[in-house]
């Protein structure tokens, strides 16, 4: 059984980070997907790569692979640089601006 464990990134569609502090352990495929002739349906026989297993670290990831023989492997998350800017959104509407604010 092979799988890789991960932390998720955010949603496209929000800008915050929330569900983004658990780690995943999900298994990979072991077979290719077949689509059944009479519906159209996708199908496998591989029921492991159905299952997602939420860790609260990475650590605790690790030691249930470890222990049940999952040959598992780590993906660090790739970190954005925070955006800190010295005056916040305030600064924005400052009334001690030395030039004209325009789009």
């Amino acid at each position: 059984m092979r799988a890789r464990i991960y932390q998720p990134a955010r949603t496209a569609m929000s800008s915050g980070t929330a569900k983004t502090n658990k780690w995943v352990l999900e298994f990979a495929q072991d077979s290719a997907r077949e689509v059944d002739p009479l519906m159209g349906w996708t199908s496998s026989s591989d029921t492991q790569s159905q299952i997602k297993l939420e860790f609260a670290t990475k650590q605790d990831a690790v030691d249930y692979a470890v222990e049940n023989g999952i040959d598992a492997q780590v993906q660090e998350p790739n970190r954005r640089k925070p955006n800190i800017r010295a005056g916040g959104y305030a600064e924005n509407f400052a009334t001690d601006r030395r030039g004209a604010w325009t789009h």
